[in-house]
C-alpha cells in the first residue's frame, strides 16, 4: 500500500503546480507549507525536490529571452545570491536538526509575508533602482532559496517596482530562479544531500507536475485571473498563519 504521506505530498505538488500555472506563482510555498504543516517529509528533502523542479521549469522557459535582461541589475542580484544560498542551506540543516519548531515558525512567516506581498500591487518607481538595491534583493532571495527552495518574494516585489517592461521583468525572474535553483542544487549535492529519496521523489513529482501544468493550461478554472490571484494570495496567507499558529502553540 502506498505511503499516505507520500501520496499527500505528491498531491500538493500537483495542486501547487496547477496554482502556479494559472496564477504565475505558488508551487514552492504551497508544497513547503503543506510538507511542514502536515509533517509529510523532512524539509531539506522537499526543498531539494522543489529546487530541481524549479530548475527544470526555468531551463525550459528561459532560452530565447536573455536579450531582454538588464544585465547590470541581474549581475548585482546574482552576486548577492551566491553567499546567501550557502548560508540558507546551512541554516536549514541546523534548524531542521535542533530547532524544528523555530523552522516551522520561520517558514510560516515567510509564506504569510509572501502572500501579503503578492496581494499588494507594488507602485512602479519613476527611475530604476541602484545596483546596490538589486544586490540586497539578491541576498534575500538567496537566503529564502537556500532555506526553503523558494527565492521569489524579495526579487518579485523589487523587480515589479522597476520601470521595466513586463517581458523583461519575467525574464530576469526566470534567470534568478534558474541561478538560485542551480546553485542550491550544486551545494546540496556537494554536501551529499541529493539522496536516493530526493531523486525518487523528484521522478514521481515530475510526472504529476507535468500533468498538472498541462491541466492548468488546457483546463483553467472558469474564473477571471484577478479572482484566481486573490484565491492564491488567500491560500498562501492561510498556510502561513496556520504554520505560525502551530509553531507558537508548540513553543508554549
Amino acid at each position: 500500500m502506498p505511503d499516505p504521506a507520500l501520496v499527500a505530498l505528491l498531491a500538493f505538488f500537483a495542486v501547487g503546480t496547477y496554482f502556479q500555472t494559472v496564477t504565475g506563482f505558488g508551487l514552492g510555498m504551497i508544497v513547503m507549507g503543506a510538507a511542514s504543516g502536515f509533517d509529510l517529509a523532512p524539509l531539506p528533502v522537499v526543498a531539494a525536490v522543489v529546487s530541481l523542479m524549479a530548475l527544470t521549469n526555468s531551463a525550459v522557459a528561459l532560452p530565447g529571452k536573455l536579450h531582454l535582461i538588464d544585465w547590470p541589475a541581474a549581475r548585482a542580484v546574482l552576486v548577492g545570491v551566491v553567499p546567501a544560498i550557502v548560508l540558507g542551506v546551512l541554516l536549514l540543516d541546523y534548524l531542521s536538526t535542533v530547532a524544528a519548531t523555530a523552522l516551522k515558525l520561520l517558514l510560516g512567516v515567510v509564506i504569510a509575508y509572501s502572500g501579503i506581498v503578492f496581494a499588494l500591487r507594488p507602485t512602479q518607481l519613476p527611475t530604476r533602482s541602484s545596483n546596490r538595491s538589486f544586490l540586497a534583493s539578491g541576498f534575500l532571495a538567496g537566503l529564502f532559496g537556500g532555506l526553503f527552495g523558494m527565492a521569489g518574494p524579495p526579487v518579485i516585489f523589487h523587480f515589479y517596482r522597476q520601470p521595466m517592461a513586463l517581458p523583461a521583468v519575467r525574464s530576469m525572474l526566470l534567470l534568478v530562479f534558474t541561478f538560485t535553483s542551480a546553485s542550491r542544487t550544486a551545494f546540496v549535492g556537494l554536501q551529499g544531500g541529493l539522496t536516493a529519496e530526493v531523486w525518487w521523489l523528484t521522478a514521481f513529482a515530475f510526472v504529476l507536475v507535468t500533468a498538472a501544468a498541462f491541466a492548468g493550461r488546457r483546463y483553467p478554472p472558469p474564473l477571471p485571473p484577478t479572482v484566481m490571484r486573490r484565491i492564491a494570495f488567500t491560500v498562501l496567507i492561510l498556510i502561513g498563519l496556520s504554520l505560525i499558529g502551530s509553531a507558537l502553540a508548540a513553543l508554549q
